[in-house]
C-alpha cells in the first residue's frame, strides 16, 4: 500500500507511514455549522484527549519560548504529548513536537485546514536533544476538511523511524514505541482522535 498524496502533507521518503481518516455524512443544511464546531475542536489542542478517551495520549500546547498556552495553535508552537506508558526520561516522561506549518486550502468543492508537526526538543529545556520516539525526519499532519455532504478528520504520518539520538534507556524505549507505532498501534490511537473530533452526539 502506498501513502496517499495529500496537499499539505510532506512527501513519504523513508521509514513507516500511515493514513488515518474518518468521514462523516451530514445534511447540507447543517454541515457548515458542524464544520465550525469541528474547527474549534481542531484548534483546541489542549482538549484533544477529551475526544479520544482516557486510554489515549494527553496533549498540551506551549509557546515557542516554552510557556503553556491557552489559545489556538500557531506555527512555531510546541505540543507536549503524554503517551500512556514510559516516556522519554530526559524529557521527564514526555514527547515533544513543533508545529512547523498551518495551512488553509479552498477550492470549488471543499475547504480544509492542515497542521503539520515534527519531533522536536523540549522547549522548556536548553538541551538540543530530540525528545520524541521518532526521529526529526518524521511528521504528523492533522487535517480537517469540509465537502458538500460530509466532513473529514485525518492524521497523516510520514517518514517514521526510531530516534537513536538519546541515551541508551531512551533508545530502547524509542525503538519499542516506534516499532509499535509503525506496526499500527499509533494508527489505532489516531483513529480514536479522528472519530472523536467528528462525534457530535
Amino acid at each position: 500500500m502506498k501513502p496517499k498524496q495529500i496537499k499539505g502533507v510532506p512527501e513519504q521518503k523513508s521509514g513507516g507511514f500511515h493514513d488515518t481518516e474518518t468521514y462523516m455524512k451530514f445534511e447540507k443544511a447543517v454541515i457548515s455549522v458542524k464544520y465550525e464546531t469541528l474547527k474549534k475542536r481542531f484548534f483546541s489542542v489542549n482538549d484533544w484527549k477529551s475526544y479520544c478517551g482516557e486510554a489515549f495520549a494527553a496533549f498540551k500546547l506551549y509557546t515557542p519560548n516554552g510557556n503553556p498556552a491557552e489559545r489556538e495553535p500557531q506555527k512555531g508552537d510546541f505540543v507536549r504529548i503524554n503517551i500512556p506508558g514510559p516516556g522519554e526520561t530526559e524529557a521527564k516522561g514526555y514527547d515533544w513536537v513543533e508545529i512547523i506549518d498551518i495551512c488553509y486550502y479552498e477550492d470549488a468543492h471543499s475547504e480544509s485546514i492542515t497542521m503539520t508537526c515534527r519531533p522536536s526538543q523540549n522547549p522548556t529545556d536548553t538541551s538540543s536533544h530530540i525528545a520524541h520516539f521518532y526521529s526529526s525526519k518524521a511528521t504528523s499532519t492533522f487535517m480537517i476538511q469540509k465537502y458538500p455532504t460530509h466532513l473529514k478528520a485525518a492524521v497523516y504520518g510520514r517518514n517514521e523511524s526510531p530516534n537513536y539520538n538519546a541515551n541508551f534507556i531512551d533508545i530502547l524505549r524509542n525503538v519499542a514505541v516506534a516499532i509499535g507505532g509503525m506496526l499500527g498501534i499509533a494508527k489505532i490511537q489516531w483513529k480514536q482522535l479522528t472519530n472523536g473530533l467528528l462525534d457530535f452526539d
